[in-house]
């Protein structure tokens, strides 16, 4: 009852009082219908104020949700070590392999580099020798070290989703279910149990949004350096992080101010990187804020990490670490039938050398929609990583089924942001784009399983799945509650970080 959860104070006599029990279901209706309108009143009038007596249930309740995150989180590691061992008995009793043959390439070139030879001895070996480096316990540990390494990872994920709502101050509760969509997704939980490296990648972006919001420029610079060097993609955030390290977000000596995750439904607060400039001073600002220290600082030193990292490797593998790490994912043209839909394009002019104008095409789109992205969601770091990366991957030339994990990760950060209803608008787009990649499928495996002739339906289909994702996006970002990560300083601020920057 709310008698029993509620004490009235007046400003009068400061006398507690407590309701009677009611009866009849009709007295207790009435009794919180009177309590509603007193409640809703103590906004507005002083004299009557609601003072909650159960701060100890609220504690005992926000305990329970923290214990309840870390069993979900017990859950979804024995669920992933089960899938783990699940996987080695398929492996050895199913025709189909439960392992993604990447694993299978990562641990050879593991396994050459313990030896003390190149793990680009090993053919379709095409990322970082780092990766290779970590997982060389598989040849003298045990093979399956990589596959907990990368579970681990996955929920580190989770960690870092959970605690970047709790910095920009989403409930718990919500919290934990925005978590809940990264940890029993189904298609995140077999990334890692299946042997590949991205939840690795994902870890590390979390984290450099983390250090970025503490204000911890340096670490996120250094990170953001290393993962540019694991995995290229990352490369399209470097945009966005420029534009949020503006000094109108950051004094001098202080920590920056984040926006409350309650002040959503509020008007936006004027995006300065969408540049819309009001007057004399804003211009000025702009004009003077385009090179300053924080900017500078994070550019060289994820830029010094980058080319030093990329130099040692080049120092150790040569020719061939430059050619299959970088260049080769820089100018990647897969011939074999994947979601993008230029692969059929490929696929005919393979053997030729494609022209200025085609190279043009492919990548104009993809640029385009970027920068419209970035200048348009860059204060809203989070959810422009997310869309960014969605239209990436959407935009490719070569598009695989591990890139989805690429804005997974970050679909849970942008979800207490959204209003897009579940029912039925969103289950809408979930079915759309999950039916639109089953059709793909099917004709995928018509074509690699039955040899049959079915390329003109395979590109089709991936022009489906091109208009899906695009419908998918464009809800998400028409639903979406605008909400800058950080708060703008007062004008009377402004003076003192323009001197200092």
């Amino acid at each position: 009852m709310i008698g029993e959860r509620y004490r009235i104070r007046t400003s009068h006599d400061c006398t507690g009082h407590k309701l009677s029990t009611y009866n009849s279901l009709k007295q207790r209706k009435e009794v919180r219908r009177l309590w509603h309108n007193v409640r809703t009143s103590a906004v507005a009038s002083d004299p009557i104020r609601i003072i909650p007596t159960t701060s100890a249930q609220n504690t005992r309740l926000l305990a329970f949700r923290i214990y309840l995150l870390a069993v979900l989180t017990y859950l979804s590691a024995i669920l992933r070590a089960f899938l783990i061992l699940y996987g080695e008995w398929q492996d050895t009793h199913m025709a189909v392999r439960y392992t993604d043959v990447d694993y299978l390439v990562f641990s050879d070139a593991a396994a050459l580099m313990s030896s003390g030879k190149s793990p680009y001895d090993r053919s379709t070996y095409r990322y970082s020798p780092l990766i290779a480096a970590v997982l060389m316990p598989n040849s003298f540990l045990h093979h399956l070290w990589g596959k907990f390494l990368f579970s681990a990872s996955d929920l580190l994920v989770g960690l870092f989703i959970h605690k970047i709502l709790k910095l920009r101050g989403v409930p718990e509760k919500l919290c934990t279910y925005s978590t809940m969509v990264w940890l029993f997704n189904p298609f995140t939980f077999t990334i890692g149990t299946r042997g590949n490296c991205e939840p690795i990648v994902c870890a590390m972006i979390l984290w450099i949004i983390i250090c970025l919001m503490n204000d911890q420029l340096v670490q996120a610079a250094v990170w953001y350096g290393l993962v540019v060097h694991l995995r290229i993609y990352p490369i399209i955030y470097a945009l966005p992080i420029i534009l949020v390290l503006h000094p109108l977000h950051f004094q001098p000596g202080k920590k920056p101010a984040l926006v409350d995750w309650s002040s959503r439904k509020s008007k936006p607060i004027q995006d300065s990187s969408n540049l819309r400039i009001t007057d004399l001073q804003c211009i000025w600002v702009f004009l003077t804020s385009i090179f300053t220290w924080r900017r500078l600082v994070f550019g060289l030193i994820s830029g010094s990490i980058f080319l030093i990292l990329t130099g040692l490797c080049f120092y150790f593998y040569g020719w061939n670490f430059l050619e299959e790490a970088l260049l080769y994912h820089l100018t990647r043209t897969d011939p074999r039938h994947n979601f993008s839909i230029y692969f059929y394009h490929i696929y005919l002019h393979y053997e030729q050398e494609f022209s200025s104008l085609e190279k043009l095409i492919s990548f104009l789109p993809q640029f385009v929609v970027q920068l419209v992205l970035i200048f348009r969601f860059a204060n809203d770091l989070p959810f422009c990583f997310f869309v960014q990366t969605l239209a990436f991957v959407a935009f490719n030339k070569v598009i695989t089924a591990q890139y989805f994990v690429w804005f997974f990760c970050l679909l849970p950060l942008i979800l207490p942001w959204s209003n897009l209803k579940l029912k039925w608008k969103g289950l809408a787009c979930i079915f759309l784009w999950m039916g639109a990649q089953i059709h793909w499928l099917m004709w995928g495996y018509l074509l690699e399983f039955r040899g049959k002739n079915v390329f003109i339906q395979l590109w089709m289909a991936s022009l489906l799945f091109l208009a899906s994702n695009t419908y998918v996006l464009l809800n998400i970002i028409c639903n979406h509650a605008y909400c800058p990560v950080f708060k703008q300083l007062k004008h009377e601020n402004l003076n003192k970080t323009m001197k200092h920057d």
